[in-house]
């Protein structure tokens, strides 16, 4: 369904700024320019009721227009979320840059300046509770039908639910004998990736390409069909989400987003590295997959006991043969090493527990006896 055109606005300034964000709209995509473009209507519209008598681009000055565009911005009810604020500022700064250059005023660049423009919130992690991931679950298998086998696939693959509708027919690839990965094409950040599959996502896929079979849509290359267009799809998906949760009781809010947040954190408790999972995701920054992953209480103390049963410091094993022992000060520090590789040895041998506590702090000790020994001069 396509949006009903508004009507150009009639505002002095709006053919220099609509050129602006034509040019800059050739390296943009059309839902970027589009909120460029209302971002722009916005801000003309604010200058046209509270300042009419701006009517040229050397006319505008920081205080009071744009300062008072921000006030605006600030105090609209209902208040606008510090995202769509943040997201105003750079686009207006962005075609003021724009303008400072086709127009050769070079005080427009610096009507918006980088202070202006506040940090994103951080946004917490938002995985599905145990008790919310298999409620869902298990009603998406019971129901086996095309909603609930999508939401499958997006939860065991940790895909972005445009990128689940733009999935082609043929995603599914083999990797080898009993190997499967699932191409997910160009994303939200530019991005393509094989995701790894194991034998449950090949069946999701497969009843998927059934269901396709009986739409009576005709075939476009594409694993789901859409019955206008890829956003009716989203939104089909998102209202059988909405009827579930509904069905289910659940209270809470669940986006779909939040399979893949569910999805990232069960990787990393599972061992995926870091770096892996960046790749899973399809992210470019470690910034951006540390939004997505959930490190609780129980995955620092998981780290910190494997840590302590298998430490990186390791003490060095004695590089003097114990059956030919040397004499004098050298032979004791060659008794130290020995006795505390043999205590270390033994004490990893052992189960977390207070005899293991008491080696531990004997090793300390015997570390700082050695440190001392070779302080000494014999004569």
């Amino acid at each position: 369904m396509n949006r009903p055109s508004r009507l150009p606005l009639q505002h002095p300034l709006a053919p220099a700024f609509d050129r602006s964000v034509d040019s800059l709209g050739a390296a943009l995509s059309p839902d970027t320019t589009r909120h460029y473009r209302g971002t722009v209507r916005n801000f003309l519209s604010y200058l046209g009721a509270a300042h009419p008598e701006v009517n040229s681009l050397d006319q505008l000055r920081r205080e009071p227009h744009l300062l008072g565009w921000m006030f605006r911005l600030r105090s609209q009810s209902p208040p606008l979320v510090t995202a769509s604020y943040i997201n105003r500022l750079i686009a207006l700064r962005a075609v003021f840059t724009e303008l400072a250059w086709t127009q050769q005023l070079p005080q427009l660049a610096h009507l918006i300046r980088r202070e202006d423009i506040p940090h994103h919130p951080q946004r917490l992690p938002r995985p599905l509770t145990a008790e919310q991931d298999q409620l869902l679950q298990q009603e998406f298998v019971d129901r086996n039908d095309l909603g609930g086998n999508i939401f499958l696939l997006i939860r065991y693959t940790g895909m972005r639910i445009g990128e689940c509708a733009d999935l082609p027919f043929a995603c599914l690839r083999s990797t080898g004998p009993d190997q499967w990965a699932i191409h997910v094409p160009l994303g939200k950040l530019k991005t393509e990736r094989m995701v790894p599959v194991d034998s449950f996502v090949v069946a999701v896929i497969r009843r998927l390409r059934f269901f396709r079979s009986l739409d009576p849509l005709p075939p476009d290359g594409r694993l789901l069909a859409r019955p206008s267009s890829k956003e009716a799809l989203v939104r089909q998906v998102r209202d059988y989400l909405h009827q579930v949760c509904h069905f289910l009781g659940l209270s809470t809010r669940i986006v779909p987003h939040q399979f893949r947040h569910t999805y990232a954190t069960e990787m990393l408790r599972a061992g995926v590295s870091f770096p892996a999972l960046m790749k899973l995701l399809g992210h470019t920054s470690p910034e951006m997959t540390m939004l997505y992953v959930e490190v609780a209480l129980v995955d620092l103390q998981r780290e910190f006991q494997l840590a302590r049963s298998k430490p990186r410091h390791l003490a060095p094993q004695p590089t003097t043969s114990l059956t030919i022992l040397r004499t004098g000060l050298d032979g004791v520090i060659d008794s130290l090493r020995a006795a505390q590789h043999a205590l270390e040895m033994f004490r990893r041998a052992l189960p977390m527990g207070a005899a293991r506590s008491c080696l531990d702090r004997l090793s300390n000790r015997l570390t700082k006896i050695t440190t001392e020994a070779r302080k000494l001069v014999t004569p």
